[in-house]
This record gives C-alpha cells, sequence and structure tokens, in this order.
C-alpha cells in the first residue's frame, strides 16, 4: 500500500507540472506569473484568453484523455488477460475514423465545428455495437476470444470503408483526414472537456468498482465464478464502460495510440497486478503522459505542431521494448 500511495504521490506532482508546462508553453511562452494572473482575472486580457481560452481546456482535456485510454487499456489487458491489449483492439477506433473520414469526405464539417465529434462519437459507438452483436450472436458465453476475432473484423470493414473514401476523395480532405487520424488536442474547448468528463468519470468509477471481479477473472472464468463473480455481467460491464471512454477520447482528440498499451503495461511493473491499484494509477499515468506529449508536440517545430499520435507512437515504441525487455528478464 506504501508503494501505491507514493506512486500516487509522485503521479500527482508530475501532472501538476505537465499543466504548467502545458499552460506555459506554446507558439507565444508566458511566465508562471502571467499564467496566476490569468488564472485570477488579472493581467493582460490577451493572456487571458490564451491561458483561460485555448491552454488551459486542452491540458485539461489532454489529462482526461490520456487518463481515459490508460484506463481503458488497463481493462481490455485484465478482460483478454493479455498485457499487450490495448483500447482499439475492438475496432472503436476504425468505426470512429470511418465515421469522422465520411463526414469530412461529404463536406459536413462546415456546418459546425461539433459535427466532426458527434461523427465520431457515433461511429465508435457503432462500431461497440456491431462487435457486441456479432460476439453474441457467435457465442452466448461472451467468449473474449471471439469478442477479439470480432473486434479484428469489424476493425477490417471499417478500415476498408476508409480506403474507400480515401481513393474518392479530394487531397485536401485526405490531408485532413489523415491529420484527424495522427490525434491532436489542438481543437480544444471547454465543451470538448465537458463531453469528455460526462463519459469519462462516470464510466472510470464504474470500472474501479469492479477491481476485485476483474482479479478474480484474472484467475480464471471458473474459479472467480465459483468464488462468486457474476462472470458475464462483469465482462459487458467492464467492456462496455472501457469502450465508451474510448470512444469518448477517439471523438473529441481523434486516434491516439499507445497510451492505453504502454501505461497499464508499465504500472503494473511497479504496482503489480492488483487492479485496486492498477486502475486508478493506470488513469493517472495516462494523465501525465499525454500531458507531457502534448507539450512536446507543441514546442519540437514551434510555432507549428507535430500531431500527438506521433509523439505517443515515437515514444510508445522503445519505451515499450524497455519494459517488455525487463519484464521478460
Amino acid at each position: 500500500m506504501t508503494k501505491t500511495r507514493t506512486t500516487a504521490a509522485v503521479l500527482i506532482l508530475v501532472i501538476a507540472a505537465a499543466l504548467l508546462l502545458a499552460v506555459r508553453f506554446g507558439s507565444v511562452s508566458l511566465s508562471t506569473g502571467d499564467v496566476v494572473d490569468a488564472l485570477t482575472g488579472r493581467g493582460d486580457p490577451i493572456k487571458r484568453d490564451i491561458v483561460v481560452g485555448l491552454r488551459l481546456p486542452r491540458a485539461l482535456l489532454g489529462a482526461l484523455v490520456g487518463g481515459g485510454l490508460g484506463l481503458a487499456g488497463a481493462t481490455f489487458q485484465a478482460l483478454l488477460r493479455n498485457p499487450l491489449a490495448e483500447p482499439y483492439i475492438l475496432g472503436i477506433s476504425g468505426g470512429a475514423a470511418a465515421a469522422a473520414v465520411t463526414v469530412l469526405a461529404l463536406g459536413l464539417v462546415s456546418a459546425g465545428s461539433w459535427v466532426l465529434p458527434a461523427a465520431a462519437f457515433g461511429g465508435a459507438l457503432l462500431a461497440i455495437l456491431l462487435v457486441f452483436r456479432v460476439a453474441s450472436v457467435t457465442d452466448r458465453s461472451f467468449d473474449v476470444r471471439i469478442l477479439l476475432l470480432a473486434g479484428v473484423v469489424v476493425g477490417a470493414f471499417f478500415s476498408a470503408m476508409i480506403a474507400l473514401w480515401f481513393a474518392l476523395s479530394e487531397a485536401s480532405t485526405v490531408r485532413s483526414a489523415v491529420l484527424w487520424m495522427m490525434g491532436s488536442l489542438a481543437g480544444a474547448d471547454w465543451g470538448a472537456v465537458v463531453t469528455a468528463a460526462a463519459y469519462t468519470f462516470p464510466a472510470g468509477m464504474v470500472l474501479v468498482a469492479l477491481a476485485r471481479p476483474l482479479d478474480l477473472l484474472a484467475i480464471g472464468e471458473e474459479t472467480a465464478t465459483y468464488l462468486g463473480a457474476n462472470v458475464e455481467q462483469v465482462k459487458r460491464l467492464a467492456f462496455g464502460m472501457a469502450s465508451l471512454i474510448t470512444a469518448a477520447g477517439v471523438a473529441v482528440a481523434g486516434v491516439i495510440g499507445f497510451v492505453g498499451l504502454i501505461v497499464p503495461h508499465a504500472v503494473r511493473l511497479v504496482v503489480g497486478s492488483g487492479h485496486r491499484a492498477l486502475l486508478p494509477l493506470s488513469f493517472l499515468a495516462g494523465s501525465a503522459f499525454l500531458l507531457l506529449a502534448d507539450v512536446v508536440a507543441r514546442l519540437v517545430i514551434a510555432p507549428a505542431e507535430i500531431p500527438i499520435g506521433v509523439v505517443t507512437a515515437f515514444t510508445g515504441v522503445p519505451i515499450f521494448l524497455v519494459l517488455l525487455r525487463g519484464s521478460l528478464r
């Protein structure tokens, strides 16, 4: 327990520091005093708009999306009993991306800034429903192997749809779609923060409450049933909540990979595989990771910006290889 509390305290400090960096640095560099003045309603009105209207919602959205992906990744790894599983394994990103590309190709984005996130969220929910439907028709016992196969099939279908739109669309549309699929927090606003929080926090609390049943599932489904866990209900509820969190993250920030893969794995190496500690710490670690990645994305080629998905991939792959090598040893 001491290690868990120490890890949580360290992660909270890292998140606080990352939030400060995210608000201070960008195309216009601000001092800590400027940030404090802006948050207290004083100082230059332009700097206040930069801090309160642009950077603060972007930082909070990054913390929510990163935390949600870390939590969802830990849940999927528990349910599939595979430490290499990650949130997009059920075709969720494919459904969201297909819906977003469809909206871009048809020119519907001009109707309002809400159209693209709404379409992405709807596509992600459609993918979840399709995967659950295919899995339940094939095997009423909700076998995780069948669910995984259903996710692969549904994801392949949406990938084919995206490829078709790319072939039929103009170059500018293709570029916009590719940039969205790389992930970005550039369009963050307070509405997106509220949307992400409205789905992430309630679903996250449900997942944390399922920590003990998930521990039992890790032992084996038969043993979990013998010890009193309603295995099928736990699997459906956990899959649904983790998928909902992922869908919300994809809708507001695009497709961001590796957070849900490496963050739970790293946390597991520090505090073990008990989900009572693993789930909340994965949320904190995911928040810290994505916040720092967003700062890097904005500063490397400032004033231009790298898609945050590129940063998470470049940093996530070597980190994961190091962690994997250490765990094998």
